[in-house]
Protein backbone atom coordinates (compact mmCIF):
# COMPACT_ATOMS: atom_id res chain seq x y z
CA UNK A 1 0.00 0.00 0.00
CA UNK A 2 1.42 3.24 -0.79
CA UNK A 3 2.81 5.73 2.29
CA UNK A 4 3.30 9.00 2.11
CA UNK A 5 4.45 11.45 5.17
CA UNK A 6 2.50 14.99 5.01
CA UNK A 7 3.78 17.68 7.16
CA UNK A 8 0.11 18.80 8.70
CA UNK A 9 -1.45 16.76 12.23
CA UNK A 10 -3.29 13.79 11.51
CA UNK A 11 -6.54 12.56 13.41
CA UNK A 12 -9.25 10.40 13.12
CA UNK A 13 -12.00 11.32 10.38
CA UNK A 14 -9.71 14.13 9.47
CA UNK A 15 -10.99 15.38 5.51
CA UNK A 16 -8.09 17.56 4.03
CA UNK A 17 -6.16 17.77 0.64
CA UNK A 18 -2.86 16.34 0.45
CA UNK A 19 0.33 18.41 0.65
CA UNK A 20 0.82 19.49 -3.74
CA UNK A 21 3.89 16.54 -3.42
CA UNK A 22 2.20 14.40 -2.04
CA UNK A 23 -0.55 14.72 -4.24
CA UNK A 24 1.49 14.49 -7.61
CA UNK A 25 2.39 10.98 -6.22
CA UNK A 26 -1.14 9.88 -5.75
CA UNK A 27 -1.76 11.05 -9.37
CA UNK A 28 1.48 9.41 -11.05
CA UNK A 29 0.54 5.86 -9.62
CA UNK A 30 -2.81 6.48 -10.48
CA UNK A 31 -5.12 6.43 -7.74
CA UNK A 32 -8.72 5.94 -7.62
CA UNK A 33 -11.14 7.57 -5.23
CA UNK A 34 -11.84 4.68 -2.60
CA UNK A 35 -8.18 3.72 -2.99
CA UNK A 36 -6.88 3.06 0.69
CA UNK A 37 -3.13 4.82 1.60
CA UNK A 38 -1.15 5.23 4.60
CA UNK A 39 0.26 8.24 5.81
CA UNK A 40 2.41 9.85 8.82
CA UNK A 41 3.20 12.69 10.20
CA UNK A 42 6.34 12.10 11.72
CA UNK A 43 5.24 11.73 15.23
CA UNK A 44 5.42 8.10 15.99
CA UNK A 45 2.34 6.88 13.98
CA UNK A 46 0.91 5.20 10.35
CA UNK A 47 -2.79 6.57 9.47
CA UNK A 48 -5.15 4.40 7.40
CA UNK A 49 -6.58 7.09 5.09
CA UNK A 50 -9.06 6.28 1.90
CA UNK A 51 -8.67 8.47 -1.09
CA UNK A 52 -11.98 10.76 -1.81
CA UNK A 53 -11.57 12.94 -4.73
CA UNK A 54 -8.83 13.62 -7.12
CA UNK A 55 -9.09 17.26 -9.47
CA UNK A 56 -6.37 18.32 -11.62
CA UNK A 57 -4.41 19.19 -8.64
CA UNK A 58 -5.54 18.31 -5.57
CA UNK A 59 -6.17 15.11 -4.08
CA UNK A 60 -8.66 14.84 -0.66
CA UNK A 61 -8.53 12.09 1.40
CA UNK A 62 -10.46 10.86 5.00
CA UNK A 63 -7.89 9.63 7.77
CA UNK A 64 -8.77 7.10 9.24
CA UNK A 65 -7.09 4.90 12.67
CA UNK A 66 -4.09 5.88 13.56
CA UNK A 67 -1.47 2.94 14.97
CA UNK A 68 1.38 3.59 16.83
CA UNK A 69 5.04 2.09 14.35
CA UNK A 70 7.91 2.27 16.80
CA UNK A 71 10.94 1.33 14.11
CA UNK A 72 13.50 3.46 16.36
CA UNK A 73 17.21 2.82 17.44
CA UNK A 74 16.77 2.00 20.97
CA UNK A 75 19.04 5.05 21.88
CA UNK A 76 18.75 8.55 20.22
CA UNK A 77 21.54 8.94 17.81
CA UNK A 78 22.77 12.34 17.00
CA UNK A 79 25.10 13.02 14.08
CA UNK A 80 27.14 15.86 13.81
CA UNK A 81 28.92 15.97 10.36
CA UNK A 82 31.62 18.23 8.25
CA UNK A 83 28.78 18.48 5.16
CA UNK A 84 30.62 16.41 2.17
CA UNK A 85 30.64 18.04 -1.17
CA UNK A 86 28.40 17.57 -4.40
CA UNK A 87 25.22 14.31 -3.58
CA UNK A 88 27.14 13.29 -0.68
CA UNK A 89 25.23 14.79 1.87
CA UNK A 90 22.31 14.04 0.38
CA UNK A 91 23.14 10.28 0.18
CA UNK A 92 24.52 10.12 4.05
CA UNK A 93 21.30 11.82 5.10
CA UNK A 94 19.28 9.44 3.02
CA UNK A 95 21.05 6.42 4.57
CA UNK A 96 21.11 8.46 8.39
CA UNK A 97 17.46 7.96 8.30
CA UNK A 98 17.10 4.43 6.91
CA UNK A 99 19.90 3.44 9.88
CA UNK A 100 17.62 5.36 12.57
CA UNK A 101 20.33 8.21 13.28
CA UNK A 102 17.54 11.01 15.34
CA UNK A 103 19.25 14.19 14.76
CA UNK A 104 22.00 15.41 12.60
CA UNK A 105 23.71 18.53 12.12
CA UNK A 106 25.81 19.33 9.36
CA UNK A 107 29.01 21.31 10.31
CA UNK A 108 30.94 23.84 8.37
CA UNK A 109 34.96 22.23 9.13
CA UNK A 110 37.89 24.14 8.00
CA UNK A 111 38.65 21.40 5.19
CA UNK A 112 34.54 21.48 4.64
CA UNK A 113 34.54 22.00 0.81
CA UNK A 114 30.42 23.23 0.93
CA UNK A 115 30.11 26.45 2.59
CA UNK A 116 26.54 27.60 2.12
CA UNK A 117 24.72 30.73 4.06
CA UNK A 118 21.77 32.78 4.37
CA UNK A 119 19.45 31.70 1.47
CA UNK A 120 21.41 28.83 0.29
CA UNK A 121 21.65 27.31 3.67
CA UNK A 122 17.57 27.62 3.75
CA UNK A 123 17.21 25.47 0.29
CA UNK A 124 19.69 23.40 1.23
CA UNK A 125 18.04 22.59 4.62
CA UNK A 126 14.96 22.28 2.95
CA UNK A 127 15.91 19.72 0.15
CA UNK A 128 17.97 17.74 3.20
CA UNK A 129 14.53 17.24 5.18
CA UNK A 130 12.77 16.64 2.13
CA UNK A 131 15.29 13.56 1.74
CA UNK A 132 14.93 12.57 4.92
CA UNK A 133 10.96 12.22 4.76
CA UNK A 134 11.08 10.31 1.52
CA UNK A 135 13.27 7.69 3.23
CA UNK A 136 11.20 7.61 6.09
CA UNK A 137 8.62 6.62 3.75
CA UNK A 138 10.56 3.83 1.90
CA UNK A 139 12.17 2.59 5.36
CA UNK A 140 8.86 2.60 7.49
CA UNK A 141 9.87 4.97 10.10
CA UNK A 142 7.25 6.98 11.49
CA UNK A 143 9.39 9.35 12.99
CA UNK A 144 12.03 11.47 10.81
CA UNK A 145 15.25 13.10 12.29
CA UNK A 146 15.87 15.89 12.96
CA UNK A 147 18.17 17.75 10.73
CA UNK A 148 19.57 21.10 12.05
CA UNK A 149 20.72 24.09 10.23
CA UNK A 150 24.25 24.39 9.40
CA UNK A 151 26.83 26.10 11.31
CA UNK A 152 30.17 26.40 11.90
CA UNK A 153 31.79 24.00 13.80
CA UNK A 154 33.20 26.11 16.61
CA UNK A 155 30.09 27.69 17.19
CA UNK A 156 28.67 24.57 17.60
CA UNK A 157 31.29 23.28 19.91
CA UNK A 158 30.81 26.10 22.18
CA UNK A 159 27.24 25.74 22.29
CA UNK A 160 27.44 22.17 22.90
CA UNK A 161 30.31 23.22 25.98
CA UNK A 162 26.94 25.91 27.39
CA UNK A 163 24.59 23.57 27.41
CA UNK A 164 26.24 20.36 29.28
CA UNK A 165 24.71 20.40 32.78
CA UNK A 166 25.12 17.50 34.89
CA UNK A 167 21.13 17.16 35.34
CA UNK A 168 21.21 16.06 31.57
CA UNK A 169 22.17 12.73 32.50
CA UNK A 170 24.41 10.24 30.78
CA UNK A 171 25.86 11.48 27.56
CA UNK A 172 27.60 9.45 25.37
CA UNK A 173 30.16 11.69 22.95
CA UNK A 174 32.59 10.27 20.33
CA UNK A 175 34.35 11.86 17.91
CA UNK A 176 35.88 9.14 14.88
CA UNK A 177 39.63 9.22 14.91
CA UNK A 178 42.67 8.01 13.19
CA UNK A 179 44.26 8.77 16.27
CA UNK A 180 47.35 6.70 17.69
CA UNK A 181 45.30 5.43 21.06
CA UNK A 182 41.28 5.76 19.71
CA UNK A 183 39.33 3.38 21.64
CA UNK A 184 37.24 0.89 19.30
CA UNK A 185 33.83 2.11 18.33
CA UNK A 186 32.19 -0.74 19.36
CA UNK A 187 33.84 -0.82 22.66
CA UNK A 188 32.88 2.78 23.68
CA UNK A 189 29.49 2.87 22.32
CA UNK A 190 28.48 -0.75 24.31
CA UNK A 191 27.00 0.91 27.31
CA UNK A 192 24.89 3.22 25.52
CA UNK A 193 23.53 0.95 23.38
CA UNK A 194 22.43 -1.01 26.26
CA UNK A 195 21.61 1.67 28.43
CA UNK A 196 19.56 3.43 25.77
CA UNK A 197 20.92 6.91 26.64
CA UNK A 198 21.52 9.40 24.07
CA UNK A 199 24.74 9.44 21.90
CA UNK A 200 26.16 11.94 20.02
CA UNK A 201 28.92 10.76 16.97
CA UNK A 202 31.34 13.94 15.44
CA UNK A 203 32.41 12.75 12.38
CA UNK A 204 34.86 15.05 9.56
CA UNK A 205 34.56 16.01 5.58
CA UNK A 206 36.57 14.81 3.01
CA UNK A 207 39.99 14.87 4.86
CA UNK A 208 38.80 14.66 8.06
CA UNK A 209 38.87 17.36 11.13
CA UNK A 210 42.00 19.16 11.64
CA UNK A 211 44.10 18.73 14.19
CA UNK A 212 43.01 22.02 16.50
CA UNK A 213 39.41 20.87 15.97
CA UNK A 214 40.11 17.03 17.02
CA UNK A 215 41.84 18.36 19.84
CA UNK A 216 38.66 21.42 20.61
CA UNK A 217 36.34 18.22 20.60
CA UNK A 218 38.49 16.35 23.13
CA UNK A 219 38.58 19.39 25.44
CA UNK A 220 34.70 19.37 24.93
CA UNK A 221 34.73 15.85 26.40
CA UNK A 222 34.21 14.20 22.88
CA UNK A 223 36.24 10.77 23.13
CA UNK A 224 38.28 9.48 20.05
CA UNK A 225 37.07 6.64 18.91
CA UNK A 226 38.17 4.21 15.74
CA UNK A 227 36.23 1.97 13.05
CA UNK A 228 39.27 -0.43 12.36
CA UNK A 229 42.50 0.28 9.83
CA UNK A 230 41.23 1.37 7.33
CA UNK A 231 40.02 5.28 5.93
CA UNK A 232 36.91 5.96 5.32
CA UNK A 233 35.33 8.60 3.08
CA UNK A 234 33.85 11.42 5.18
CA UNK A 235 29.91 9.98 3.85
CA UNK A 236 30.34 6.24 4.73
CA UNK A 237 32.05 6.80 8.18
CA UNK A 238 29.18 8.07 10.52
CA UNK A 239 26.95 5.13 8.35
CA UNK A 240 29.32 2.62 9.11
CA UNK A 241 29.13 3.50 12.86
CA UNK A 242 25.21 3.88 12.67
CA UNK A 243 25.21 0.31 10.89
CA UNK A 244 27.32 -1.09 14.19
CA UNK A 245 25.14 0.54 16.74
CA UNK A 246 22.16 -1.47 15.18
CA UNK A 247 24.25 -4.52 15.65
CA UNK A 248 24.78 -3.73 19.32
CA UNK A 249 21.39 -2.74 19.66
CA UNK A 250 19.77 -6.15 18.09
Amino acid sequence: MPRFYVDLPLARDLEAPLPAGVARHVQVLRLQPGDAITLFDGRGADWAAQVLRIGRSEVTVRVGAGEPVDRELPLPVTLALGVPANERMDWLVEKATELGAAAIQPLACERSVLRVSGERADRRLAHWQGVAAAAAEQCGRARLPRIEAMRPFADWLRALQAAAQPSDGPRTRLVLSLATGARPFAEAATPAARAGTPLLLLSGPEGGLSTAEEAAAGDAGLRPVTLGPRVLRAETAPLAALAALQALCA
